[in-house]
């Protein structure tokens, strides 16, 4: 589980987050959804510490990241698995040598042992046999994939998507949606997804939280949105008239 107490977050004069508390869950795909400049890419940075709140804690597991020396938050930090929105493999590197690549800087795994883990998280996002290729030789599904299988390989507690699905048909995203639920619910990790895509917020939107303007505006699942008729959230979804007036049509 993680919690954000009160966040906040400016760059000089922009406040972009106005005190943001959150609870994500885990064992839950917990997703972040908001228009652009709301605040959402910020949260999720904050989250993994890229950027330092001004106000506010940030809790993992009640550890409070924020008051964290340098030691003690490189360590945390071995808990996350990220998987960035354009996926960010190496392409001089194999497909073996990017799943690898956490293993090399925080474990002391014997070769043998690094090879059997990234065989079983290729075996898990479905692409075995492909160890020797390079990102070049991959579709963006496959890549979105080997990025789950190096996202995964240390086991973490926590895992954050940044835009899955960006670039992606909706076919492969409905995969791409498939594979994030099931390894958190496998793994029972806690999972962030910031997205703005809303065929996965009704399919995996376990716990979706909408920000808008800095301000954590609405929180819910997938199944209380449906309920949703007036506001800016029902904005957000529908966000043309034409939609909204389809919406309409099919609640009478």
């Amino acid at each position: 589980m993680i919690e954000m107490q009160n966040v906040k977050k400016s760059f000089g004069n922009n406040e972009v987050l106005r005190g943001v508390s959150a609870v994500f869950e885990s064992g839950k795909c917990n997703l972040i959804i908001g228009k652009s400049g709301s605040g959402k890419t910020v949260t999720l940075k904050c989250l993994v510490g890229l950027f330092e709140p001004d106000e506010g804690s940030i809790f993992y597991h009640k550890r409070d990241i924020t008051k964290m020396e340098f030691d003690e938050k490189k360590k945390i930090r071995q808990e996350f698995g990220m998987l960035f929105q354009g996926t960010a493999l190496f392409d001089s590197l194999s497909v073996e040598s990017n799943i690898r690549f956490p293993l090399d800087m925080f474990t002391d795994m014997s070769d043998s042992e690094k090879a059997d883990r990234v065989n079983f998280c290729l075996k898990r996002v479905n692409m075995t046999d492909t160890n020797k290729k390079f990102p070049g030789e991959l579709s963006g599904g496959m890549k979105k994939r080997v990025g789950i299988a190096r996202a995964i390989v240390n086991n973490p507690k926590y895992l954050f998507c940044d835009e899955p699905n960006s670039g992606l048909d909706p076919k492969t995203s409905l995969v791409i949606d498939q594979l994030i639920q099931e390894i958190t619910a496998e793994y029972n990790m806690t999972t962030v997804i910031n997205t703005h895509d809303m065929n996965s917020v009704m399919g995996i939107g376990d716990k979706v939280i909408f920000l808008h303007e800095g301000l954590k505006y609405w929180e819910g699942t997938n199944k209380d949105i449906l309920q949703i008729t007036e506001g800016e959230l029902f904005d957000f979804i529908f966000a043309s008239d034409f939609l909204k007036d389809l919406r309409r049509r099919a609640t009478y």
